[in-house]
């Protein structure tokens, strides 16, 4: 395996650690409308601001986020769409296994 592709795995892979968190995934739908400011997101998500500040942070340092500033506020955005399209695919493959899960154990009740 090259050097390049292993890289590209581990930087995934940290990505992917990153976005593995039940707030962090409510955070990535709530801005798949659009930027909102912390306050917004406090009261979408109904966790403390500082709970809310730190999974920001978290975000923005990998690069899954970034910023816009306007005055005293600052406001977050996903940085790449494609992490929404990623974030929706995961949900339909667990929609799907679930759906599968149903079929079989009504299969084994019988």
């Amino acid at each position: 395996m090259q050097k390049e592709s292993k890289t590209i795995f581990e930087i995934q892979a940290e990505i992917c650690k990153t976005i593995a968190s039940s707030k962090r995934l409510e955070i990535i739908n709530a801005l798949k409308s659009g930027e909102k400011s912390v306050t917004e997101l406090v009261d979408i998500l109904g966790v403390p601001k500082a709970n809310v500040s730190q999974h920001l942070a978290m975000m923005r340092h990998k690069g899954i986020l970034k910023t816009r500033r306007d005055g005293v506020n600052i406001y977050y955005s996903i940085a790449h769409p494609k992490v929404i399209e990623a974030c929706n695919m995961m949900r339909e493959v667990m929609v799907d296994m679930m759906r599968e899960r149903k079929k079989i154990a009504r299969l084994i009740e019988y």
